[in-house]
């Protein structure tokens, strides 16, 4: 029969474009993710019973919100790093693989010898000796929210942690995400799940060649404004944060066109999207 610490050391390593693509086969793995190190992540980490994680640190941002799920992990005894956002692209798991240099490590990690500078494939042949946690995390139930019943041509906006939740039902909506800007795997398709009037992102701080932006220009093609907030201004990963705090970082063409500058509070920013929508109603420009 294999010992604990044989079956550790065969566990198998995953690499994903977002957490939210785990499934039952990854119970027991390592993975490396490209989302961000805040809470959701992490709680998704936990849910699907990884043996560890690594995910990326979107710039940290604030409140320390890119790597809010270390210590959140640690209580449960899952061993966990995350990536600098400037070494390797957010959204692309195996950009994060090949070159992500490690920046921050829970406790857990660094009992395992795991520790900032480290690159990517170091840390995971350290972390195959980790233990499967032995806790769980409460559940998170509040990811989708109602931020305003109607602004401007009476268009709802909505809240959401991950832009993994966006449904049919959102269509109608301005939509604020927790996520950040990367399209997954570099794949336009992965800009967002539904059309939808508007959206919002985190910009991750930008990062690897500005996928914290990458988004943006995809949704243009769509039809769709959209625009990030800054890392520094709202904590990725809470949309109520982004909807409370945010300040425009970068608009893509359309949202432009509405009048949306770098600076602009969220909020402003929303009203002016719905402004345009309702002169589109009106048949105006």
């Amino acid at each position: 029969m294999a010992t604990a610490r044989s079956q550790a050391e065969i566990a198998p390593v995953a690499v994903l474009d977002s957490i939210t693509k785990l499934g039952p086969a990854h119970r027991g793995a390592l993975v490396v993710a490209g989302s961000h190190g805040g809470l959701y992540c992490g709680w998704v980490a936990a849910s699907a019973g990884l043996r560890g994680v690594v995910l990326n640190d979107a710039g940290v941002g604030l409140d320390g919100a890119g790597i809010a799920c270390l210590a959140q992990l640690d209580t449960i005894g899952m061993a966990a790093a995350t990536v600098d956002y400037r070494s390797a692209r957010i959204g692309e798991g195996h950009d994060m693989l090949q070159r992500g240099r490690v920046s921050h490590v829970n406790a857990t990690a660094a009992a395992l010898g795991c520790a900032a500078g480290a690159d990517v494939a170091a840390c995971l042949a350290l972390l195959r000796a980790a233990s499967m946690p032995s806790g769980t995390l409460p559940p998170i139930t509040e990811s989708r929210v109602v931020l305003s019943d109607g602004v401007g041509a009476g268009v709802k906006v909505i809240g959401i942690d991950s832009a993994s939740l966006i449904g049919t039902q959102d269509r109608d909506c301005i939509v604020v995400t927790g996520s950040h800007g990367g399209l997954l795997g570099g794949e336009p398709a992965s800009a967002i799940r539904q059309p939808c009037v508007a959206a919002a992102f985190n910009d991750a701080g930008g990062g690897a060649d500005g996928a914290g932006y990458s988004r943006l220009p995809v949704l243009d093609a769509m039809g769709i404004p959209a625009v990030t907030v800054s890392h520094m201004s709202a904590r990725i990963g809470d949309a109520r944060s982004s909807w409370a705090t945010g300040l425009v970082s970068a608009a893509n063409v359309r949202a432009q066109e509405a009048g949306i500058t770098a600076g602009m509070t969220l909020q402003a920013a929303v009203r002016c999207l719905a402004g345009r929508k309702a002169r589109e109603r009106k048949g105006l420009r």
